[in-house]
C-alpha cells in the first residue's frame, strides 16, 4: 500500500481506502482539486476528504 500527502497527486479512478473508516470499503476517486478528493465508497457513498488532514491509502487494482 502506498500513502498518499498533499503533495502527492491522486487522479480519478485511483482506488483508495479510508484507513479510519474500514468499513466504508474501498473508493474510488472521483474528482481532485487541491487537497480536496472527492470519493465515491462502496458502503459510505460520496466523501468530501481532505488529503491535507486524512491519509488516504492506494489499493492496487488486481480486476476486481
Amino acid at each position: 500500500m502506498h500513502r498518499h500527502t498533499a503533495t502527492t497527486l491522486l487522479t480519478p479512478g485511483d482506488r483508495v481506502r479510508h484507513p479510519g473508516e474500514p468499513d466504508w470499503g474501498i473508493g474510488q476517486v472521483q474528482s481532485v482539486v487541491g487537497a480536496r478528493v472527492t470519493v465515491n465508497f462502496e458502503h459510505a457513498g460520496k466523501r468530501l476528504i481532505n488529503i491535507a488532514v486524512i491519509d488516504l491509502e492506494t489499493v492496487a487494482d488486481h480486476g476486481h
